[in-house]
């Protein structure tokens, strides 16, 4: 079957979506990665993307030149260009993120502004409520993976994501009236 075949037939059977999601999730994350660069960001934008072509299904209207493929990938790219710009936005955060910390650590400037940032992050994450407090040091401050803090909470992957959702708005908030208390 064809894409859009499988597409309009989930609209009935959503267990037909699924082999959708087979074919396109490890492009999408190529992809994503490749924008963001970052996996778990990338993970998020390819959960985010399926769930709006899902949402979006009955909209989409087969023409020649369209395609279902350049379709999703419009979506994949305008959810990451959106989730890009948010991350840019929120330039503060910018040292907690493993990758970025890892590369902003080449000089002895940049190894006082990680420090700073990440006495900034550990006093935030220590006013947060346990469960969020716990997610968050082991994501940003143990540099633990979805898939391991997932094993160690006994959690979905889902319900992981969700939680970390929730968890990093209850951080930006610690984090933004720890700043503005400096």
């Amino acid at each position: 079957m064809k894409d859009e075949e499988i597409l309009f037939v989930s609209l009935d059977k959503p267990a037909f979506f699924g082999v959708l999601v087979e074919r396109y999730e490890k492009p999408f994350l190529r992809k994503a990665r490749s924008i963001i660069g970052q996996t778990e960001e990338a993970e998020d934008i390819v959960q985010e993307t399926f769930t709006k072509i899902y949402l979006h299904a009955a909209k989409f209207q087969k023409m020649p030149g369209i395609e279902f493929k350049s379709w999703a990938y419009k979506i994949l790219v305008n959810t990451a260009i959106t989730k890009y710009r948010r991350l840019k936005k929120h330039q503060t955060l910018e040292f907690i993120d493993p990758y970025m910390y890892e590369n902003t650590v080449e000089s002895s400037e940049n190894m006082v502004l990680a420090a700073e940032a990440k006495m900034l992050v550990s006093e935030a994450i220590s006013r947060l409520p346990e469960g969020p407090r716990n997610l968050l040091s082991m994501y940003y401050l143990e540099d633990k993976s979805y898939k391991d803090i997932a094993q160690r909470e006994n959690l979905s992957m889902p319900a992981l994501k969700m939680r970390l959702f929730k968890a990093k708005r209850l951080f930006k908030k610690a984090l933004d009236n720890n700043l503005y208390q400096s």
